[in-house]
């Protein structure tokens, strides 16, 4: 794709990768196949193709208005474009930058503005979450029925070993997880403890960075991310041998914080080197002796739901499939499963409406199979599956915890 982007604007670092990336682009269309808002709605511009060329016009210095605003908004990021794109456009990349820049030339409506502010000063903030989740399950009984199922009931963890182990790996926790799902990587531990592996969950780790780097305010996101690398420093020269995540949504933001930190001279290096050392859990299990985990109880048979940031993001597509397969788990065949839940990190808030259409769409296909539970790799997909599923929606790793555990 040609580009015309002003001289000003090249001479950054987002401008040259823009640049980059707009080039890369040779308007074969075929992303659009597997677009699940342009499957949902026909249009070229609620596609990856057709957004490309307003971010190209947006770049130029072209006109642009709350139009523009409106097919950029409804872009979920779960990049199956990418897992599609021939040439290796690196969709997301441009997207950011792309909202970034809309933001400062488009304004949003006051009620957008207020939504917006609101879930940067609530989600990535575990106190805060955690304490209005509290209070929404207290009421959850008084709520009307439309908001009650949107408040996930209150779910508590299992004990956490304590057993010394040589090898060791650092757990982060997130901000929605601990309060939300809180037995997830309790669960993780219990089962890497059983492989010999210890884990450790460092003070001062918090919000990878993704809310607020999906909400167009990237500085922000970069303070959340310097922050963890302080958190986990200490504990990788220490020896801890690598960074597990549990929530597949946190671990392909974390991959990139070396991308987005190579410019900062005090962090570029660290940056480097903590997304090198980071790991979905399912890459940890692939790597290890899974006889060492015998089936102790019946299994389920499981609709398996791989969230976008797992097989587009990170693409990892099937390693989970793989490991509960080899473990004796029953999974239950899943159709148009490249496709996303419509949870999409604070897409469900965001855009209800297309989100609901994906919801209902990936839970018919989810449950075509009469799984027993359907299983997935991320807290929000988690949550956002079971407001309308039929059958009880876990992390993956509870079921191999319960399946293990005697």
């Amino acid at each position: 794709m040609q580009t015309a982007l002003p001289e000003k604007l090249l001479a950054t670092a987002e401008g040259e990768e823009a640049n980059r990336i707009l080039r890369s682009c040779v308007h074969c269309g075929f992303c659009t196949a597997t677009c699940p808002t342009y499957q949902l709605l026909g249009d070229e511009l609620d596609g990856p193709r057709g957004r490309i060329y307003l971010i190209k016009q947006l770049l130029e210095g072209e006109p642009v208005s709350r139009i523009t605003q409106r097919h950029l908004d409804r872009c979920l990021g779960c990049r199956a474009c990418e897992t599609t794109c021939p040439s290796g456009v690196d969709y997301h990349r441009l997207l950011d930058i792309g909202r970034m820049h809309l933001g400062l030339r488009v304004d949003r409506s006051l009620l957008q503005n207020l939504s917006y502010r609101g879930l940067r000063l609530i989600l990535p903030y575990a106190k805060r979450f955690g304490f209005l989740l509290r209070v929404g399950q207290t009421l959850r009984p008084l709520l009307p029925s439309g908001i009650k199922t949107k408040v996930p009931q209150r779910r508590t963890a299992g004990p956490r070993p304590t057993n010394d182990h040589k090898r060791r790996m650092i757990l982060f926790e997130g901000c929605a997880q601990p309060a939300g799902t809180p037995n997830t990587n309790a669960a993780a531990a219990r089962v890497l403890d059983r492989l010999g592996i210890g884990t450790v969950n460092p003070k001062g780790q918090g919000c990878c960075g993704a809310i607020s780097q999906h909400l167009a305010a990237e500085p922000e996101a970069l303070t959340f991310m310097r922050r963890n690398i302080d958190a986990w420093w200490p504990h990788l020269e220490a020896g801890a041998e690598a960074l597990l995540i549990t929530a597949s949504g946190c671990g392909s933001m974390v991959k990139e914080y070396g991308q987005l930190l190579r410019a900062d001279p005090d962090y570029a290096e660290k940056a480097k080197r903590v997304s090198e050392i980071t790991f979905d859990l399912a890459e940890v299990l692939a790597k290890e002796d899974l006889s060492k985990l015998k089936l102790e109880i019946g299994v389920p048979s499981v609709g398996y739901h791989s969230p976008c940031s797992l097989q587009h993001g990170q693409q990892l597509a099937g390693l989970v499939e793989k490991i509960l397969q080899e473990l004796g788990f029953e999974l239950t065949p899943v159709a148009d499963s490249h496709l996303c839940c419509g949870s999409a990190g604070t897409y469900s808030i965001l855009q209800p409406k297309i989100s609901k259409q994906l919801l209902n769409n990936k839970l018919a296909a989810l449950q075509a199979g009469t799984p027993t539970v359907i299983a997935t790799a991320n807290i929000g997909c988690q949550l956002h599956l079971e407001t309308r599923a039929k059958v009880p929606v876990r992390h993956w790793i509870e079921l191999v915890d319960e399946a293990t555990s005697g």
